[in-house]
């Protein structure tokens, strides 16, 4: 048992609540985006579904029916054209999937930028304090000196 595993069961026996990864608002915010054209929703809902058991289990028994009920003959050409029709269409929905995944990077590297622009600003003006403040130091010191001289 690896110690994720441990703390989890740790956090069960304890009664904490289980805490919620924290969501990037840029993803949130590509997702409310995405979410509102219908063909991106079917587009999502498809991909969801043919990565699923369900989808494997349906298969399964389609192509069992398909062989036990006689559908057609042994080769199956009717059965081979659906499933190669099927295919093209599912390779489709994952290209739709990768460009979705890309879309998501995208958001989350526009938004480090952005970040890491902010962040160089705030650098900049804190150097620049420093500057200032090391300059008035060397200044006080500079009439402290003069002072008792």
């Amino acid at each position: 048992m690896n110690h994720s595993g441990h703390r989890s069961s740790l956090r069960d026996a304890i009664g904490l609540p289980r805490l919620e990864p924290p969501i990037n608002p840029a993803l949130v915010k590509h997702a409310r985006e995405r979410r509102q054209l219908v063909e991106n929703r079917i587009a999502d809902g498809i991909t969801r579904f043919a990565g699923s058991m369900a989808f494997v289990y349906l298969h399964v028994l389609w192509f069992g029916a398909w062989i036990v009920f006689r559908v057609e003959d042994y080769p199956y050409g009717l059965l081979t054209m659906i499933v190669s029709l099927e295919a093209i269409f599912l390779s489709t929905f994952v290209m739709i999937s990768q460009n979705r995944a890309d879309a998501k990077e995208q958001a989350l590297a526009d938004e480090e930028w952005k970040t890491v622009q902010e962040e160089d600003q705030q650098n900049r003006e804190l150097l620049a304090i420093s500057n200032q403040i090391l300059a008035l130091t060397k200044a006080v010191h500079a009439g402290r000196r003069d002072g008792h001289d």
